[in-house]
């Protein structure tokens, strides 16, 4: 299986998290000449620090990493220099789509690796098809970064 394709899994697991807890998937590979946004959504966030309820918009990047990875489950990948693209691609997001300019705005990032088995206490996973392997969330980073 290739990596774009790992890659592609890895998000649609995590677009079905994300869904399964409320969130709305308003795009999932997002393209700009300034870089790809792997998955934007809206909902109500319960996070500390915003009001109870109110609607928020996530940019989440998704990293996907088979077994024996070395960047730590792909989150020594997401450096300054990518935060500042995803940053970058965020806003032109919110340019071209101004109705949704005004809601509050969070980067979470979410790790998903490869495993031959399924963990029984696992956040979400996926069986990917014709391989035997599983794909596991294995952590979501709240508000990962701030620009």
């Amino acid at each position: 299986m290739s990596t774009q394709d790992l890659g592609r899994y890895g998000e649609q697991l995590v677009q079905t998290w994300l869904q399964r807890q409320g969130w709305q998937i308003l795009y999932r590979r997002w393209y700009s000449r300034w870089g790809e946004l792997d998955l934007v959504a809206k909902g109500y966030s319960t996070q500390a620090g915003t009001r109870l309820g109110s609607t928020m918009l996530l940019f989440v990047e998704v990293k996907t990493r088979s077994q024996g990875n070395w960047d730590a489950d792909g989150l020594l990948a997401v450096t300054r220099s990518k935060q500042r693209k995803l940053w970058t691609a965020a806003r032109l997001f919110l340019t071209r789509h101004p109705y949704l300019a005004e809601l509050p705005c969070r980067f979470d990032i979410a790790l998903v690796s490869c495993s031959p088995t399924a963990p029984p206490q696992a956040k979400a996973q996926l069986q990917l098809p014709n391989s035997g392997c599983y794909l596991i969330l294995q952590d979501y980073l709240v508000d990962a970064f701030q620009v």
